[in-house]
């Protein structure tokens, strides 16, 4: 299994985030997207790779991104786990069915295991794959990292 690669086009998705409202990948064109894909909800790791999310908005949005969190999980468990968290600007989607339909068409489902990979895919404004890595499940991606990169797309 490899993620998608730099220079494609971006699958487009519909998904339903935290709220139950819809999230069109189209309609997101002319910003920069940031899909942070999470294993599970309610795991350690995932909540701190989310809670960064949320830590580095201000920074996004002067950068003309948003970033998604995404991963296999209902809309009702997405809601509750971002009440614990405590999110409140973060958009979680829940690629739950078809189950991990996004994480296929992106490269990064797990089927042995029913979850996609820990990954960030960042997409310039014309929704062409600018960055696309796959992190150690145990690992919360590096901001900095991804900073650098958002800092690579100019403007």
């Amino acid at each position: 299994m490899s993620a998608i690669k730099v220079g494609t086009k971006a699958p487009a998705f519909v998904l339903s985030d935290q709220h139950g409202k819809k999230v069109n990948l189209q309609g997101l064109r002319g910003k920069r997207v940031i899909l942070s894909f999470h294993p599970l909800a309610f795991t350690p790791v995932c909540a701190k790779q989310m809670k960064a999310l949320e830590e580095n908005k201000d920074q996004f949005d002067k950068l003309n991104s948003v970033a998604l969190g995404i991963s296999v999980d209902s809309v009702p468990a997405k809601s509750a786990w971002a009440k614990e968290i405590n999110l409140k600007e973060t958009r979680l989607l829940a690629d739950f069915w078809p189950h991990g339909a996004v994480a296929k068409s992106y490269g990064i489902f797990r089927e042995e295991d029913g979850y996609s990979e820990r990954a960030v895919i960042i997409l310039d404004e014309e929704g062409i794959v600018r960055f696309s890595k796959v992190y150690p499940i145990s690992e919360v991606p590096d901001m900095g990292e991804i900073m650098e990169q958002l800092g690579k797309l100019g403007g």
